[in-house]
């Protein structure tokens, strides 16, 4: 099963470019995550739409905040990047018929969703403005 790492990648870059300040180029992102400039455009495009970056072309461009990081909660660039699946395992429906399959898809169902619903909640709590205090703590 795949993991999606989007959302740890993009606060560790919205941090650096706090910490930064001023423009982020696609090239130095690129370098921070290694990757190509090409993705970090593509991920970084739900985030400008967001309004948590802007962005500008050509020489003397780059990314930067769009506001301020003790603004922005990691609820806020989760749903920027399009609320990617939250847990990485679930419920399997092969045999829909099945009373045993129904039993373990209703109970175990109920759990996942509380368990997606939670670290949702708890997400909406923590700003990156907390994370970059607690980065700049270790």
């Amino acid at each position: 099963m795949r993991h999606d790492g989007r959302l740890s990648r993009m606060l560790h870059v919205l941090i650096h470019m706090d910490k930064r300040g001023g423009k982020t180029t696609s090239e130095t992102i690129a370098l921070m995550l290694g990757t190509n400039p090409v993705v970090v455009r593509r991920t970084m495009a739900p985030l400008k739409q967001a309004g948590l970056v802007t962005s500008d072309g050509g020489a003397g461009g780059g990314w930067a905040l769009a506001r301020p990081i003790d603004g922005v909660t990691v609820r806020d660039v989760y749903e920027a990047l399009g609320s990617p699946t939250a847990l990485a395992i679930d419920v399997a429906i092969d045999h829909k018929t099945c009373p045993v399959e129904q039993a373990v898809v209703d109970k175990l169902g109920a759990v996942f969703r509380q368990t997606e619903e939670f670290m949702l909640e708890q997400m909406r709590n923590v700003t990156l403005g907390a994370l970059a205090e607690r980065a700049s703590q270790t």
